[in-house]
C-alpha cells in the first residue's frame, strides 16, 4: 500500500497538463472526487477537473506534507501553490488542505475527498470579495438569521 501511495503522491507532485492522463492508472473507472467546487464520478471527469485547473491557473503544483496510511484509507496534508492567471500573476498563492483517499483491494482509488477552507484559503485572496470575507472573519461570525 505504501508503494502505491508514494507513486500517487509523485504523480500529484509532478502533475502537468501532459501527465494528467496518468491519473487514470490510479483510479477505478467510477471513482468519486469531491472538493469545495466539484463532486464528480469517473476518471474522465477527474481528468477534466485537473485540466481545468491548468487552464485557469499559472504554475499550479501540489506539495504533500504528511501521509497517514491506515489501509484502505490514506490521509494526505498538502500545500497547493499557484498564481492567478489574470491578476496578481507575480504573487504565488498557497492553499493548505488535506485529502482522504480510499483504495480498493486492487490498490485503485475509489474515493478522493479534498478538504480545505475555500473562504480562508481562496475567497479572502480575491479582490472583489476578499475585503468582505476578511471583514466577516474579523467580526467573528456571519450574521445570525432570525428565529422563526
Amino acid at each position: 500500500m505504501r508503494e502505491r501511495v508514494d507513486a500517487l503522491v509523485r504523480v500529484f507532485e509532478t502533475l502537468t497538463p501532459q501527465s494528467v492522463a496518468e491519473l487514470a492508472q490510479f483510479y477505478v473507472a467510477n471513482c468519486r472526487f469531491k472538493d469545495p467546487f466539484n463532486d464528480i464520478r469517473g476518471r474522465d471527469e477527474l481528468q477534466a477537473v485537473f485540466m481545468h485547473m491548468f487552464e485557469q491557473l499559472d504554475a499550479p503544483r501540489f506539495i504533500v506534507r504528511e501521509r497517514v496510511v491506515d489501509a484502505p484509507r490514506v490521509f494526505l496534508t498538502w500545500d497547493f501553490e499557484f498564481r492567478f492567471r489574470h491578476w496578481a500573476r507575480d504573487k504565488t498563492q498557497t492553499i493548505h488542505g488535506g485529502s482522504l483517499i480510499t483504495f480498493d483491494a486492487a490498490g485503485l482509488v475509489t474515493s478522493h475527498r479534498d478538504y480545505w477552507d475555500a473562504a480562508e484559503e481562496l475567497y479572502e485572496k480575491l479582490p472583489a470579495v476578499g475585503g468582505l470575507m476578511r471583514w466577516l472573519k474579523q467580526r467573528g461570525r456571519l450574521p445570525t438569521p432570525p428565529k422563526i
